[in-house]
């Protein structure tokens, strides 16, 4: 009698589910919930649907409509030439860097070691476009001037990102920033930005450098934004730069399978999140600072990067895993209040880090309530000593 086989390749591959992934359990709890801490709160098809209104004008294949309104007004925003829509940043940025390196004698492109190219994308720049890789500098240090001059090799481009998410979102002074510009454009490289969440630096590098975000967007040969990260539009997400770079962009976009027949859901929805949200992002890093500033000396705690620096931030919770999870539950079926559904990343036994992106939904909760929460998420004691109160 032959043996009964067994199926082992599935019972190890559905233990732990990609980090892209849903949890179904933490999901329909959200449901339940009428708050929710992070962002603007639980994404579901009629609010984002609502985000495109009625009349909108159509595109055909990537042009004219929704499309290219958006199109004009984002390359007006950042004070670039042209902007091309792509339906995903990974198209967009293989695409671009595709473009500078077809441009220059190099295939090298130097990025933080923590890009989300190297790190979420399956390398498709290296496999789809023949591109060599350069991380440069510590993983948990933000790029800087010195690392880069540890780069001895000709470099087609240097992708900078801002802010940088796996740090929290750190972001470089505005000197620092002009000199890691300043020494690609010496090398003869372009300057590219993973601008995902530029929108959400803007208001700290005004009060900080009194600098716009065309300022921002003029340090770099071609700079990409998404739409959906912040801004909370479906999906979707433009490149913005010089005429003939975008055009070039445009064929590249066709060749990867970008140009759709109808890209005007996408597009409409990135454009009325952006024009409801970008007014709103300082209120959101005021909120930011005032979080941090309520929950920076709450024991096992540790908010990263201290002072923030945009409106996100990366918080370490001195729990373990189950435990934490079971306070979630508590909390969201006592109070109707979601929390947080998975960790960023779990750093040990008894150490979580969480992403905290403040929007619409964050609003709604006080810094007070906030702090509130962390406590009862890592049992730390809820005194806490007299501070400064920070204006949000």
């Amino acid at each position: 009698m032959p043996a009964k086989k067994t199926n082992k390749h599935r019972a190890t591959t559905t233990k732990t589910p990609p980090a892209f992934s849903r949890d179904v359990r933490f999901d329909a709890l959200a449901k339940s919930c009428t708050r929710f801490l992070v962002g603007h709160g639980r994404r579901n098809a009629d609010e984002l649907l609502a985000l495109i209104p009625p009349g909108t004008e159509i595109d055909y294949y990537g042009i004219g409509g929704a499309v290219t309104e958006l199109e004009q007004e984002v390359a007006s925003l950042l004070g670039k030439q042209a902007a091309l829509f792509f339906p995903t940043g990974t198209m967009a940025q293989q695409a671009t860097l595709r473009v500078h390196a077809d441009h220059r004698s190099s295939r090298s492109i130097a990025f933080h070691p923590a890009c989300h190219m190297e790190t979420n994308e399956e390398r498709g720049y290296q496999r789809l476009h023949g591109l060599f890789g350069i991380p440069v500098g510590p993983r948990e240090e933000p790029l800087s001037l010195a690392s880069l001059g540890q780069v001895h090799e000709p470099i087609a481009a240097l992708l900078l990102e801002l802010p940088q998410r796996a740090l929290g979102g750190t972001l470089p002074s505005w000197s620092d920033l002009v000199a890691q510009a300043s020494w690609a454009r010496d090398r003869g490289a372009a300057v590219h930005l993973d601008g995902a969440r530029l929108w959400d630096v803007s208001p700290y590098y005004k009060a900080k450098h009194r600098k716009s975000m065309s300022d921002i967007a003029g340090l770099f040969d071609t700079v990409y934004v998404s739409f959906y990260k912040g801004l909370g539009g479906i999906a979707g997400c433009c490149v913005a730069g010089d005429a003939d770079v975008i055009e070039e962009l445009s064929v590249w976009r066709t060749r990867h399978g970008g140009r759709a027949f109808g890209l005007w859901p996408y597009a409409a929805s990135s454009l009325a999140a952006l024009r409801l949200r970008l007014p709103r992002m300082p209120a959101y890093y005021r909120r930011a600072l005032a979080i941090a500033d309520a929950a920076h000396d709450l024991s096992g705690v540790e908010v990263l990067p201290h002072p923030v620096q945009s409106t996100m931030m990366h918080l370490r919770f001195a729990v373990d895993l189950e435990t934490l999870r079971e306070r979630v539950v508590d909390i969201a079926t006592s109070e109707k209040v979601m929390t947080f559904a998975r960790p960023w990343a779990s750093l040990g036994p008894k150490l979580q880090e969480f992403e905290l992106h403040v929007g619409d939904a964050t609003l709604q909760l006080s810094p007070e309530e906030i702090r509130d929460l962390f406590a009862r998420l890592t049992g730390a004691p809820a005194g806490r000593r007299a501070r400064r109160r920070t204006r949000t």
